[in-house]
């Protein structure tokens, strides 16, 4: 089976950990002919985007779009800033919070939510149990 493509844009500019390996280990974990686009973007750009989707003027961490059609996921933006402020809140890795991101992110595309107590023991299961599989664990 062939796996998932994530296609980077990379609008934050430089960043400090080595994201495209993580990236490329989802690609590997999540099997299947589907697609994603991965936006990196800063406090300005998410806050503007939440702004004008989903009405709340703040900066958030990631936010997904899914997308139009049947092979193509969706969008996913995560913050950079965002991950090194949790990282630090959380007291995990750059990697650990960017990688759980992205899995919150692409499980959002395949129809995960946590709207209420059962979906979201259902969703946080699953992010865990992909996150321990690929070794990007909780300090």
């Amino acid at each position: 089976m062939k796996d998932m493509k994530i296609n980077l844009y990379n609008n934050f500019g430089e960043i400090e950990f080595d994201y495209k390996k993580i990236i490329s280990d989802l690609e590997g974990y999540f099997q299947g002919e589907e697609e994603i686009s991965l936006i990196l973007v800063d406090l300005g750009e998410i806050q503007r985007i939440n702004r004008e989707y989903r009405n709340i003027d703040r900066p958030t961490d990631v936010i997904s779009f899914e997308g139009e059609e049947e092979a193509y996921l969706g969008d996913v933006f995560i913050c950079i800033e965002k991950v090194g402020e949790q990282s630090q809140d959380y007291g995990h890795s750059l990697a650990r919070e960017f990688a759980f991101l992205l899995v919150h992110g692409i499980l959002h595309l395949q129809g995960y939510d946590h709207q209420n107590l059962e979906e979201e023991k259902i969703m946080f299961s699953k992010q865990e149990e992909i996150l321990n599989a690929l070794n990007y664990r909780r300090n």
